[in-house]
C-alpha cells in the first residue's frame, strides 16, 4: 500500500485505471462531480475500488455544503455554506445547525461508500479573503471558526465519516487561488497567530490538509505543503497537530516541476499522504512511483483516522426537517 490518494476520470473505472490501481495500490481514492452520476453508480464505483486494492480502503470527497458539494441536487439535498450559520442563525443555534448539517452529509456519504470528508474548513476569513475560500469559511472570528468547525467534526464522526480539516496552517489571508497560482502571504509571525488559532483549538482532529501557500514569515521560498520548517516547527510543534497530514492536490498550479519532484518534496517536508486528484494517469504514474509505502507513524495515523468515527442513531427525515426549520425561522 502506497501513501497516496488517487483520483479517477469518470463514472466507472477504465481498464487502464483498474490496472493502475491494482499495481499502484494507493491508500485511498478521491471523488469529484465528474465521478457522480447516481447512488447506484457511486456504490458500484466505491465497491470496485475496494475490491481492486483488496481492503476496506478510504474513499474521500469534498462535501462541505454551499458551492463545494460534489453530491448535489437534484439527487442530493443542498446544504448551507459555512458562512451562513453564524450570519443567519446567531451563535446559540449555529453550532447545533452545523453539527446537524454535517451529520446529514455523513449519512449521504456513507450511503454510497464514502467514508472520509475533506471538511471542515478552518481558514479564518478577513475583509479581502479570496473567493476560492469566501463563503467556505465559517467567519472572521478565530474562536467562532473553531467552535463551528468542532461542531462540524462531531457531526461527521457521529455519522461514520472521518473529517479532514483544512487548509493547515491557514488559507484565509491568501489573495490568490492556489488552484491557479502560488499565493504569498506577507503577514508577520504574530499576525499569523490568528490563522493558526482554529487549528490549534482542533489539534486533536484525526487528519488535516496542507495549504499550498507561502508564508514569508515562516519560509520565504516554499509553500507550507513542501516546507519542512512549516510542517515540523509550526504544524507539528507549535500548533501541536499530530494527526494524519495530507497534502492538498499535487496537480494544483501553486506547485511546479515534474510530478516525481512534487511528490518527493511533500514527503521530504513531512506529509503523510500525497493527494493527486485529477485522475490523469500521465501524472498519476510518476506520483505513484515517487510515493513511499505507507508505514510507521504515518500508517498508525491513517489507521487512527479510519477508526475515529462512531455511528450514532439518527432519524434522517427528522434531521432534514429540523435543519429546514432552523433556516426558515
Amino acid at each position: 500500500m502506497r501513501a497516496f490518494v488517487s483520483g479517477c476520470q469518470g463514472f466507472r473505472l477504465s481498464q487502464e485505471e483498474r490496472a493502475f490501481l491494482r499495481e499502484a495500490d494507493p491508500w485511498g481514492l478521491i471523488l469529484f462531480k465528474r465521478n457522480v452520476e447516481s447512488r447506484e453508480q457511486l456504490r458500484a464505483l466505491t465497491s470496485e475500488f475496494r475490491a481492486l486494492v483488496g481492503r476496506d480502503a478510504p474513499v474521500l470527497i469534498d462535501q462541505e455544503g454551499g458551492r463545494v458539494q460534489r453530491l448535489a441536487p437534484p439527487l442530493w439535498a443542498a446544504y448551507p455554506a459555512a458562512a451562513r450559520f453564524d450570519a443567519e442563525l446567531g451563535r446559540e443555534r449555529a453550532e447545533a445547525a452545523v453539527r446537524l448539517t454535517m451529520r446529514l452529509i455523513a449519512h449521504d456519504l456513507r450511503d454510497v461508500g464514502i467514508n472520509v470528508d475533506c471538511a471542515p474548513v478552518l481558514d479564518v476569513a478577513d475583509e479581502a479573503t479570496h473567493a476560492v475560500i469566501g463563503s467556505r469559511a465559517y467567519g472572521r472570528d478565530p474562536a467562532r471558526v473553531a467552535a463551528l468547525a468542532r461542531a462540524a467534526m462531531a457531526g461527521l464522526l457521529a455519522g461514520g465519516v472521518a473529517p479532514v480539516v483544512k487548509h493547515i496552517p491557514g488559507h484565509g489571508r491568501a489573495r490568490a487561488d492556489s488552484h491557479l497560482e502560488l499565493p504569498v502571504v506577507e503577514a508577520s509571525r504574530a499576525e499569523l497567530e490568528r490563522d493558526f488559532a482554529p487549528f490549534r483549538a482542533l489539534k486533536d482532529a484525526p487528519a488535516a490538509m496542507t495549504a499550498h501557500v507561502v508564508y514569508t514569515a515562516l519560509d520565504r521560498e516554499r509553500p507550507a505543503t513542501t516546507s519542512p520548517k512549516v510542517l515540523s516547527q509550526i504544524v507539528r510543534a507549535d500548533i501541536g497537530f499530530d494527526g494524519l497530514l495530507i497534502s492538498d492536490d499535487l496537480s494544483m498550479k501553486a506547485l511546479g516541476g515534474p510530478f516525481e519532484e512534487r511528490t518527493r518534496a511533500v514527503f521530504a517536508a513531512g506529509v503523510d499522504i500525497a493527494l493527486h486528484c485529477n485522475g490523469d494517469l500521465a501524472e498519476g504514474r510518476p506520483v505513484a512511483e515517487a510515493t513511499p509505502p505507507l508505514e510507521g507513524r504515518a500508517l498508525a495515523r491513517a489507521e487512527a483516522l479510519l477508526a475515529a468515527p462512531r455511528i450514532e442513531d439518527f432519524d434522517v427525515a427528522e434531521g432534514r426537517a429540523r435543519l429546514a426549520e432552523m433556516f426558515a425561522a
